[in-house]
């Protein structure tokens, strides 16, 4: 605000009425965001694009915004109020120049299913950017895993990766082949993209636009082993040359592969990786270290010894330290409401 303030008093003169005016009016531009586009992906996920010029500026590959709609301008059916809680919302991408924000939610319980309710021009809230950004090593080579909304956060951190001269290996899972979205997005997130959807009744593998992505049938880390095996074809990016792994998805996806890293995964990468998970804790207020929602236990792998983070402060964590029977129970614990 005092730059703000300096530009349109460089004198310090005393300030009139209508330079007054301006300032608040540049603040009003700057800070109240409103809906632009809302946009269904999948049957279970959408995006809702904001005009959101300060919450646009600040953002950097892997942070997230707290948003809800105001209560004052909620629509109301008889006499309930539908205006959802603060729902912490992954920034798939921002255009800084234009202002705007890519909100990606995943459907899950009656706050997230009303977003689909906002119209272009409505009010939003849109608080942040929270969390750390994601760290980008340079001139390196990163492992990049996403499960299902997972793969949203992904989007800006490959990018952010190959700007700094990383090579970036990707395996993209999904339950369906219907929950794919913004493919674009994916293949230029990363070197190589390994589709993985789970297996079922007639479910088809994902079809690669890219000579050198590959596809499977099956869950990440059965995916992970058999391009190591070499059973999807050429490698051109070894696991075993990985520096860094990077995990986003859900607690149990996140579990699986921190157990695949020691057991089945072992053979095939470096021992001495960086493996990091963004933690999708509860949340409530987002304003790192207030509610105390967010907590999320950690266990030393070596001492044993037990420590809490905040996850609205730091969402990527070391994936060998997260205790994820104890996240799992915290996730659980809304589920009669939602």
């Amino acid at each position: 605000f005092k730059d703000e303030v300096a530009k349109l008093n460089p004198d310090e003169q005393p300030l009139r009425e209508v330079d007054l005016r301006r300032f608040v009016q540049r603040l009003d531009e700057a800070l109240l965001a409103t809906v632009v586009a809302v946009n269904r992906l999948t049957p279970t996920i959408i995006e809702v694009v904001a005009h959101a010029p300060a919450a646009a500026a600040k953002f950097e590959p892997g942070q997230f915004y707290r948003v809800q709609n105001p209560e004052a301008f909620a629509p109301r059916v008889e006499s309930t109020v539908l205006a959802p809680e603060g729902l912490a919302l992954t920034g798939a991408w921002v255009d800084k120049d234009q202002g705007l924000v890519s909100l990606i939610a995943l459907e899950m319980g009656a706050s997230s299913r009303l977003l689909q309710r906002c119209r272009p021009g409505d009010p939003l809230v849109v608080m942040g950017v929270t969390g750390a950004p994601t760290h980008i090593p340079k001139n390196g080579r990163v492992l990049m895993v996403g499960g299902g909304l997972g793969n949203a956060v992904l989007f800006s951190i490959g990018k952010a990766l190959r700007a700094a001269g990383n090579q970036v290996l990707y395996f993209a899972g999904y339950k369906k082949p219907i929950d794919v979205f913004k493919l674009d997005d994916i293949e230029a997130a990363a070197d190589v993209v390994v589709w993985a959807v789970d297996p079922g009744p007639n479910v088809e593998a994902i079809a690669p636009r890219r000579a050198q992505d590959k596809t499977f049938v099956g869950n990440v880390v059965q995916a992970m082993v058999a391009y190591a095996e070499g059973q999807l074809g050429e490698v051109t990016l070894p696991l075993n040359s990985m520096d860094e792994v990077i995990v986003i998805g859900s607690d149990l996806m996140m579990a699986a592969v921190k157990r695949a890293r020691k057991e089945v995964l072992a053979p095939y990468l470096k021992p001495e990786h960086i493996a990091i998970g963004s933690i999708n804790s509860p949340m409530q207020c987002m304003m790192k270290g207030v509610c105390a929602q967010c907590l999320c236990k950690h266990v030393d792998p070596v001492t044993g010894e037990e420590s809490f983070v905040y996850s609205c402060y730091n969402q990527d964590q070391p994936l060998d330290a997260v205790d994820f029977p104890n996240l799992r129970a915290r996730l659980r614990q809304n589920t009669v409401q939602e």
